[in-house]
């Protein structure tokens, strides 16, 4: 055995997720030795959707996922997909060869270490055949336990070195432990939900898991609850939850969020995006943030109460502070009247812009909405449209909402779609992007027929970069439109079904497929009508 098999079957024992990956002669050993362990392997056709396959499938599935490079370029290419899992906090582990030390002429040599740090990601390595079980738990546990990006460097020439056995044990390496926070800080909140009039929580990716202490607390203090776009569907079937609050939320949802006097954010950064650049707070609201990380509290604004916890551990204690308090707060007859009437942007009407060939992309996305079955997973890309999807189509929980924006990269839509429905092969996966995005990571398209995926992949085609073409109004757009391409047709050159739609009447074609064997994916190239920039694109450009 030498080091590269002894690190595959180190990761396989230690009970990594699936593997994902581009193989060249870098990695090809490390990669035969994870399978030969038992972990799944899934090849990519380029390592950028790689690298946002392995990030989805980590933020679904719970587990540590792998993505397997091949030194230098194999890394490289993989960059953006591994910033936006390292910024998301998701746990993964980036198995990448690298050049030996005596290789300093070497064409793939690179500073992988700075690399990884630059993004940041944690940057380790496997330093010889006597360490290499140990460097590569320490990855490991540094994955799983801190919710980090880690980046394990194998340098070629300690790969070959000749190594020992896999240990008979190996250590059993569980998940983050639950931080209680100072009981102090829990009986302020406390103190401040009695006060509070209209109270609303806002839950981000730190609350996701802490859906029923999170509802308990607010159903005891009379909270409305509303979430960050990454934890959309936390809340999904309880009367008082205003779905995403920010630039997607729904007039509805956005003036109650105004209204309320006090704002608790429970693993949310309480951002630009998800306050609507503060517009959404109320001068006269008091705000308290929770979060497991010190640094975090007060880092966008300024915050009344910084409570270090986890969230369900804190709700928990506050819930044990209020004793028998029941406060009616923000949850009256009339508060849930106008949730159920228009809490939704599916029930907020709107002048159907449908013309000329090109269907609306608030009549496209209400309709598919109706017509897709409820069991989903709905993913998005970045863009104009993202809107649409992420507003229009609802999910069954956080678990069906994949949302890879932390670093705003537009084309991470269809690698992050495809991680997702290898988490949860039980639910239909849904892709919206552009078709911007959708040209940038076309190849990826052939992984997901390999796998013979039922993905519906909706492109919202308006033949451009649209954030560019509405930010910029009456400027030169030569540089940001196209010609429009025939994406249903390329979709079928790669084995995917695929339909034009132009109007609602179109869409009976997607009905067809839903009924059939869903052995393929299908593309939807929808020919969306100008919406002036959407209704969130202009209210981020506005400040």
């Amino acid at each position: 055995m030498n080091v590269a098999e002894l690190v595959g079957r180190t990761l396989a024992g230690l009970g990594a997720g699936t593997a994902f990956g581009v193989v060249g002669s870098g990695n090809f050993e490390v990669t035969n030795a994870l399978r030969a362990g038992g972990v799944r392997f899934v090849a990519a056709r380029h390592e950028g959707g790689a690298a946002s396959m392995a990030d989805a499938y980590a933020r679904i599935s719970g587990k540590v996922s792998v993505l397997s490079l091949h030194q230098g370029c194999g890394l490289s290419n993989a960059v953006t997909g591994i910033t936006e899992a390292a910024k998301s906090r998701t746990p993964m582990l980036v198995l990448t060869a690298d050049s030996a030390g005596s290789s300093v002429l070497s064409n793939f040599r690179i500073d992988q270490d700075a690399l990884a740090a630059s993004v940041g990601a944690v940057p380790e390595r496997v330093h010889s055949a006597a360490t290499a079980v140990a460097d590569t738990v320490r990855a490991f546990r540094t994955a799983r336990q801190q919710r980090r990006t880690v980046v394990l460097n194998l340098p070629l020439d300690v790969q070959a070195q000749a190594a020992p056995g896999l240990p008979d044990v190996l250590p059993s390496i569980s998940g983050p432990a639950p931080m209680r926070p100072d009981i102090g800080a829990a009986a302020d909140l406390a103190d401040l939900l009695i006060a509070a009039e209209r109270p609303v929580f806002v839950a981000g990716r730190g609350a996701r898991g802490s859906r029923e202490p999170l509802r308990e607390l607010a159903s005891r203090s009379g909270a409305l609850l509303a979430t960050s776009a990454v934890a959309h569907g936390l809340f999904h079937d309880d009367p008082f939850a205003l779905g995403i609050s920010g630039g997607f939320a729904s007039p509805a949802a956005a003036e109650l969020i105004v209204g309320a006097d006090l704002v608790v954010g429970w693993g949310c950064a309480l951002n630009m995006w998800t306050t609507r650049h503060g517009t959404l707070l109320s001068p006269h609201a008091k705000l308290v943030q929770v979060d497991l990380e010190q640094g975090a509290l007060g880092a966008h604004r300024p915050i009344d109460l910084g409570i270090v916890g986890d969230a369900g551990c804190t709700a928990e204690d506050v819930l044990s502070e209020l004793g028998d308090h029941q406060a009616v707060g923000y949850r009256t007859e009339d508060v849930a009247g106008r949730i159920a009437a228009t809490g939704r942007w599916n029930d907020v009407e709107h002048d159907d812009l449908s013309r000329g060939g090109r269907i609306d992309p608030r009549t496209l996305s209400k309709l598919l909405d109706d017509l897709l079955p409820a069991e989903r997973i709905v993913s998005i890309d970045s863009g104009n449209f993202m809107g649409y999807p992420s507003a229009y189509l609802s999910v069954p929980d956080e678990l069906g909402f994949c949302f890879t924006q932390a670093f705003q990269s537009v084309g991470l839509g269809l690698g992050t779609a495809i991680g997702a429905a290898l988490a949860r092969p039980d639910r239909l996966p849904v892709l919206g992007t552009g078709d911007g995005g959708f040209h940038m990571a076309l190849s990826e398209l052939d992984t997901a027929v390999r796998l013979r995926l039922p993905l519906v992949v909706i492109v919202y085609n308006d033949a451009a970069y649209g954030a560019e073409v509405h930010h910029f109004g009456d400027a030169d757009m030569t540089t940001v439109r196209f010609p429009d391409s025939d994406v249903a047709a390329i979709g079928r050159g790669f084995g995917c079904a695929g339909v034009t739609v132009r109007s609602a009447e179109d869409l009976f074609a997607v009905k067809d497929w839903l009924a059939g064997p869903r052995d393929a994916p299908l593309v939807i190239d929808a020919k969306i009508a100008d919406d002036g920039g959407s209704w969130w694109l202009a209210e981020a450009f506005r400040h």
